[in-house]
């Protein structure tokens, strides 16, 4: 491989990193720590040019789960702790899940691949993981000078159950079935692999979905509150779009105006509410539940595609030109774009699923939906009335309102059964499309690669093996009929016990006089960096995973 990694160990013997996850140290005690960013190797990770693609591999065993056991969330467990199977006990616990550990793929634009990097592997180690079956977890973006790629995820060790539905310190909701507590994590990470993040107190009960570094400052999206009961006023404050810094406190700043009132069980929220558009008011705390973010010109844009609460759209996140800050945070508004829908998430038709957003320009929008999810299936397990619904929306601004000229679907093949080498789960089918990036070519077009949803009979699809896909756009185009011949192509899939989340465009190198020097010692062709705990960092060689 091109590139060496480097490997976490408590002693001197480095041991192989293997090709599904390296059985690396645990987490030891629930200290909330920071860990800046160390210059490991002169050799780069990743190249700009190329796509990174975060990646879950079920690590989980039989006995994860054993057939009987209390869950965490409510009821007991009806499947052993066994891929794929395990997520069957979502029927009788409504927030099960499974931490798993995170990789970063780097693949060229036609989608082959060049490395794997191990999250195990940084400097970050086994503290951060993800939900496997959490569909909207791990997005990946690139800060705003192109630098540096940024996700979260859970400090939390890995095959820990009902963990995207935890509280986190601080932020407890009484009537949260799920009492464990475990912080999120915004974790950055650059083109040679120098990984950190920062413990958050955010997202309290449900998950943190993205993060941008922009300016100095990490800006988060995420939903919050797993209660029965009126959201307390620490989880109302916990959820849409937070604001902390790299390194910076657990406890990060709510973005956007107070709307209603303080502590009443609908109406209370901080940003949007549905009042603003006239709407009868709905469940505090909900109308901003968002998932997807970018910024583009200085400006922070988030959707909302997921709950019966709320509007399911596009929003734009204060003025035009100028990010919050902690000092404007509690009067940020934060407003549906024009154009964009305003129809009720909870309505019976014409609701859609947004999900990943990314400007070609400043008059060309392109917005995922990730489709209704909802098929019918045969007495085989065949999908027999497929979602239609999903797919890559093109949206032009014309005279200041957003007009949708648009949906790019074709080549998706939605609602067709794929196979998957090994997989014993039921065959999912594309169903729309989540997160989203894309690069501006110089003949008028854009190329533009997003991760899938899927649609099975899995009681919980977002643990479907899915794909990445690409597709090429002429900017110029403004009708179907024009675009016509446009068609979308696999270019990545996930294997078995494997998930695909984010995917973005590669960081650039840092410069090395940017990047904080710490002591090191060279020893036969070995790197290390010494700590006060006594934790060695060995550079060794890398391993990938097999296509």
């Amino acid at each position: 491989m091109k590139n060496p990694i480097l490997f976490r160990s408590h002693s001197n013997a480095a041991r192989p990193v293997r090709n599904t996850v390296a059985k690396t140290v645990a987490l030891v005690g629930s200290v909330a720590f920071f860990l800046a960013s160390i210059p490991h190797a002169s050799a780069q990770v990743f190249t700009a040019g190329n796509l990174v693609v975060s990646r879950s591999v079920y690590t989980g065993t039989a006995s994860t789960v054993t057939i009987g056991q209390a869950l965490p969330g409510g009821g007991t467990a009806v499947v052993n702790g066994s891929y794929p199977g395990v997520w069957a006990n979502e029927a009788p616990d409504p927030s099960f899940g499974v931490t798993s550990p995170i990789f970063l793929d780097e693949i060229t634009t036609s989608g082959t691949l060049i490395t794997s990097l191990p999250l195990a592997s940084t400097a970050v180690g086994t503290a951060v993981n993800t939900s496997f079956s959490s569909k909207s977890e791990i997005a990946l973006n690139l800060s705003t000078d192109g630098n540096y790629l940024t996700f979260m995820g859970y400090v939390s060790p890995q095959n820990e159950l009902d963990v995207s539905n935890s509280n986190t310190p601080n932020h407890v909701d009484p009537t949260n079935p799920v009492a464990a507590s475990a912080q999120r994590a915004i974790v950055q990470i650059d083109a040679n692999g120098n990984a950190s993040y920062t413990p958050v107190d955010s997202y309290s009960g449900n998950n943190g979905r993205a993060a941008i570094l922009a300016s100095g400052n990490y800006y988060t999206v995420g939903n919050a509150g797993n209660g029965s009961g009126t959201e307390p006023t620490n989880i109302v404050n916990n959820t849409g779009v937070q604001l902390t810094t790299p390194g910076g406190s657990a406890e990060t700043t709510v973005i956007g105006a107070q709307q209603g009132t303080i502590g009443a069980s609908k109406g209370f929220q901080y940003g949007y509410s549905v009042a603003l558009n006239g709407d009868p008011i709905d469940k505090s705390g909900k109308d901003n539940n968002f998932r997807g973010e970018t910024v583009f010109n200085n400006t922070l844009y988030v959707t909302k595609g997921s709950g019966s609460n709320g509007i399911n759209t596009v929003y734009q996140v204060g003025t035009a030109g100028t990010l919050p800050t902690v000092a404007t945070a509690s009067t940020t508004t934060i407003s549906i774009l024009p154009g964009f829908s305003t129809t009720l998430a909870s309505a019976s038709s014409g609701v859609t699923f947004p999900f990943g957003l990314w400007f070609a320009n400043a008059t060309t929008l392109y917005v995922t939906d990730e489709g209704a999810d909802n098929p019918t299936f045969n007495g085989s397990g065949v999908i027999t009335n497929p979602g239609t619904t999903g797919g890559l929306q093109k949206w032009s601004l014309v005279s200041g309102t957003w007009i949708l000229d648009y949906e790019l679907t074709a080549g998706l093949n939605l609602g067709t059964q794929y196979t998957v080498s090994g997989y014993t789960g039921p065959s999912p089918a594309t169903d729309g499309l989540r997160n989203l990036t894309g690069v501006v070519n110089g003949d008028g077009t854009v190329t533009l690669f997003a991760v899938t949803s899927t649609e099975s009979q899995n009681t919980d699809q977002g643990a479907d093996p899915n794909q990445v896909v690409k597709i090429t756009d002429n900017l110029s185009f403004t009708t179907a009929a024009a675009a016509s011949g446009e068609s979308f192509a696999t270019i990545d899939n996930a294997q078995n016990g494997e998930v695909l989340r984010g995917v973005s465009l590669a960081p650039a190198a840092v410069p090395p006089s940017a990047i904080p020097a710490l002591p090191t010692w060279a020893l036969a062709g070995l790197t290390f960096i010494v700590f006060a705990a006594g934790v060695f960092y060995i550079k060794q060689k890398q391993s990938r995973r097999i296509a």
